[in-house]
């Protein structure tokens, strides 16, 4: 079922919320499944090349699409049942990359003969809150599952193709016997603080001016603790002690769950390893205020509001650790 407690900090960043049941005790029934689809509420999602696929309505954009009009679209790849909220069934739905095409002048992505339809990446409706929340963590759920069905499409013990099962939550190889359930891989995301001033990086592909927390993948046999002090250490020579976990994030680009902590800094110089970051530095308390208020006096800022980075950067800049 969907998390209840709106108040968890996890629930207060970007793509969380999703209000969905997502019935996975009807996964393998057959005759069950068939019934959630032949019901009038059935809507699904639909993507095409990891891009969303929009009604455009006077009101703005609709993501849902009885399984009719999903089909009609174009050739499906896969179908994967997603949930349950009172209103709907819900699915996800991917059609096969042929089915759009690059229109120019600017080379966006559209299904030739359907101007009523808009493809957005999900980023970019995330950013713009062009669509109620609920629907943004559903698209992302959506999303990231499609995604791995696409990119695991042969058994990697056998190497024989695999086809899928339990509603989309399963590929099962049929000459080893081998199942194979989705993924998501974990990344620690940390706000590394000494006294009044925490530590912020920059990638190079980051917009310019804009410092965030560190992070990096979690590493077999680690927990959480011993990978937020052994990435610190690694990009910024940073030695850090206590660690404490805030909140998480589903992140679906493609499929990772951002585990948000602050951790503690026992040593001040910073050694940027210049393989992972632009730069790293300090940055006092009110820095962090301008910086995320869009005031700094050399014009450097924070990331988007719907990653977690920004999340954890407020929740210590105006030392208030119980909310975002």
């Amino acid at each position: 079922m969907s998390d209840v407690f709106n108040d968890e900090l996890s629930a207060l960043v970007g793509f969380s919320g999703n209000p969905l049941d997502r019935l996975s005790e009807l996964r393998d029934d057959a005759g069950k499944l068939a019934e959630l689809a032949l019901r009038a509420d059935a809507r699904s999602l639909v993507f095409v090349a990891d891009t969303p696929v929009l009604k455009q309505t006077p009101g703005g954009f609709d993501a849902f699409f009885t399984l009719a009009e999903a089909e009609a679209l174009g050739d499906r790849l896969e179908r994967v049942l997603l949930g349950r909220t009172d209103q709907a069934t819900v699915f996800a739905t991917s059609l096969k990359p042929e089915t759009a095409r690059r229109s120019e002048p600017n080379g966006s992505l559209a299904i030739p003969g359907r101007e009523d339809l808009a493809l957005i990446d999900l980023r970019s409706l995330a950013v713009k809150a062009a669509l109620e929340r609920p629907v943004i963590a559903m698209m992302a759920q959506a999303k990231s599952v499609l995604f791995w069905h696409d990119r695991h499409r042969f058994c990697s013990r056998c190497g024989a193709p695999s086809k899928m099962a339990s509603a989309g939550w399963k590929r099962e190889c049929a000459a080893c016997d081998t199942p194979h359930f989705p993924r998501t891989d974990p990344v620690v995301i940390m706000l590394a603080t000494r006294g009044e001033r925490c530590l912020l990086g920059r990638q190079a592909r980051f917009a310019p001016g804009m410092y965030s927390a560190l992070a990096g993948f979690l590493e077999p046999g680690e927990t959480i603790e011993a990978a937020v002090r052994r990435e610190v250490m690694e990009e910024a020579g940073v030695r850090v002690g206590r660690v404490t976990y805030l909140a998480s994030q589903p992140w679906p680009f493609p499929a990772t769950l951002m585990i948000g902590c602050l951790a503690e800094a026992l040593s001040d110089d910073i050694v940027v390893d210049y393989a992972e970051l632009e730069d790293a530095r300090w940055f006092t308390r009110a820095e962090v205020q301008e910086m995320l208020g869009g005031a700094h006096e050399n014009g450097l800022g924070a990331p988007q509001p719907i990653a977690i980075a920004r999340s954890l950067m407020r929740a210590w800049a105006f030392a208030q650790v119980d909310k975002f």
